[in-house]
């Protein structure tokens, strides 16, 4: 595989809605992905919440069903209930899964050793999801040098630009970064980070 270099613009996704508000938000944005949590977490809706948040985002970016070690219920709940267009989970629960042919997947690694073989495209994170927590930057740039790589833990308007700058990712991926309390997404934050996230992401890419 040729090593994975960022697009302009970058790929987005915003994690964790709870509210018609940060849906919107996420529109009004133009971020290419929005994610909501079927896994325990402040931010965790069922599938028929989930439905109602994404209606507006239908057809207009891709509705992500995150989730952490699910059960094969869970899982066909979520894909009833919120029919999602990814189904995002941690790599080696894919293992064990009977999932319908064609659902667009998206594996979590959380170090460099959880998979032998790395898929075209992966989320990268540390430890625990959604805990405000920065990954090892340094291992995940040596990852997206290998495969399509969305860089998540602990980004936010803040830091964003230097991440892309340090780890050159497909995308980013943010959740409590944007927040005003855990769970309760703030719109103005995740306007200010898709806009530090593009503009990284245009000067890596030009360089």
């Amino acid at each position: 595989m040729s090593p994975a270099r960022p697009r302009a613009p970058i790929w987005i996704k915003i994690c964790g809605l709870t509210t018609q508000e940060a849906v919107l938000a996420a529109l009004d944005a133009h971020v290419d992905a929005v994610g909501f949590v079927f896994a325990d977490s402040p931010r965790r809706v069922t599938p028929e919440q989930a439905a109602r948040l994404a209606a507006p985002a239908r057809g207009k970016l891709r509705c992500v069903a995150v989730t952490r070690h699910p059960g094969q219920g869970l899982v066909e709940e979520i894909l009833a209930g919120f029919q999602p267009d990814v189904l995002q989970t941690d790599a080696q629960d894919l293992e064990e899964l009977r999932l319908p042919r064609g659902l667009e997947l998206l594996p979590v690694l959380r170090t460099p050793t959880d998979l032998p073989t790395l898929p075209e495209r992966l989320l990268f994170e540390g430890a625990v999801s959604g805990a405000g927590r920065v990954c090892d930057w340094s291992t995940a740039a040596e990852v997206a040098r290998r495969t399509q790589l969305v860089l998540a833990g602990g980004l936010h308007p803040g830091n964003v630009a230097g991440a892309i700058a340090a780890v050159r990712p497909f995308g980013v991926d943010v959740s409590s970064g944007v927040e005003l309390r855990p769970g309760m997404k703030d719109p103005a934050a995740i306007e200010r980070f898709v806009a530090e996230a593009r503009g990284a992401g245009n000067i890596v890419q030009e360089s």
